[in-house]
């Protein structure tokens, strides 16, 4: 199920120690636009359980981070709807590596260079355990998807699509 190795500090990984929060460390080897799907297969874990961190802009560019399943994607419309914004849409690259500080395919929702609003697709809650990126290409965090909430302050939504 993936190395246990520990893979050096990163922002996220600082905030879940700072804030106490017990998690796996879990490397792989990152393929570019491999997505979840190479990461589920090193890990050995359904890709469902695997969480990206995407980062949006509403429409008058303020970013937002959207926790969904690996396997899922994000219905803008729905999500945009749910939270009160007249349009989402995905960030460009250099962007959203502004905004959190990561670099893309490294995005983690923790420690990001500053404060976004977070929201988390409701189903990702009832999971045992999510992966999630810890903040480098090619290294997951297992955690209780609880601390989304709890800690982070993620707000339930409901905007997957399948596929």
């Amino acid at each position: 199920m993936g190395e246990r190795v520990h893979a050096g500090e990163t922002p996220a990984t600082q905030w879940l120690r700072r804030h106490r929060i017990a998690f796996t460390e879990h490397v792989y080897e990152y393929v570019e636009d491999g997505g979840t799907r190479v990461s589920s297969q090193a890990l050995g874990v359904p890709e469902h359980e695997v969480v990206k961190t995407l980062v949006m802009e509403d429409e008058s560019g303020k970013p937002l981070l959207v926790l969904m399943h690996g396997d899922r994607r994000v219905s803008t419309k729905n999500l945009a709807r749910q939270i009160g914004r007249k349009r989402i849409e995905p960030c460009a690259p250099q962007v959203a590596e502004r905004h959190t500080g990561y670099q893309v395919g490294g995005t983690s929702p923790f420690g990001t260079r500053k404060p976004l609003p977070v929201f988390v697709e409701a189903s990702v809650l009832a999971l045992p355990t999510i992966y999630i990126n810890g903040g480098r290409r090619g290294y997951l965090v297992g955690i209780d998807p609880a601390v989304l909430t709890s800690t982070l302050g993620a707000r339930p939504v409901q905007c997957a699509l399948v596929g």
